[in-house]
């Protein structure tokens, strides 16, 4: 059975998402597991529960390695899951199979080349922003759970617990208590 998994960091990365499952479906996959959230948070469920539904002879297919993988090491992690499982991952854009040695080799390489491309990006972009903070340039992101601190303490003052009101908002949770904490030292 070929099992798929798409995942696409922000809920506002619709289209994205809709690529990666359209591209799923085109590569004949009969199940998806798909989830919106940022590969940095500590748990991914839905890539958990792919990984527990994959059996022996299954094919995991993803459409690119950074919808799956954090690191090499986070990718080989992945990969040695699966081959103990008699399962084997399929990458759509390059096409990877790593059911065979060749396979794994050239996975594991465009791995490592996928890691330094992004290593070498986050270095650039932090060079970035400290030449545009030298330059006075850069402000940041505009704090956008605190210009909602007015109607999140009117929400908590009515009785709605702190969960809903990060929910009805739009903002973190951990916005909400940093609210009433900056309400608190005042």
């Amino acid at each position: 059975m070929q099992v798929g998994y798409a995942r696409t960091s922000t809920l506002e990365q619709k289209a994205g998402l809709e690529a990666q499952l359209r591209d799923l479906d085109a590569a004949g996959v009969e199940k998806v597991f798909s989830e919106q959230l940022s590969s940095v948070d500590a748990a991914r469920p839905q890539l958990e529960a792919t990984l527990d539904f994959v059996r022996e002879g299954d094919v995991l297919v993803i459409t690119k390695i950074d919808r799956v993988a954090r690191s090499v090491a986070n990718l080989c992690e992945i990969e040695a899951k699966l081959h103990a499982k008699g399962a084997s991952l399929k990458v759509l854009s390059p096409e990877l199979d790593t059911s065979t040695p060749m396979g794994r080799l050239v996975f594991n390489m465009v791995g490592a080349i996928a890691q330094f491309e992004r290593e070498v990006m986050l270095e650039r972009q932090r060079e970035g922003i400290a030449k545009a903070k030298a330059e006075g340039k850069y402000k940041g992101r505009a704090p956008t759970a605190m210009a909602k601190a007015d109607e999140a303490l009117a929400l908590l003052k009515s009785g709605m617990g702190a969960t809903e009101v990060a929910r009805q908002l739009g903002i973190g949770r951990a916005s909400v208590y940093r609210i009433i904490e900056a309400v608190a030292a005042d």
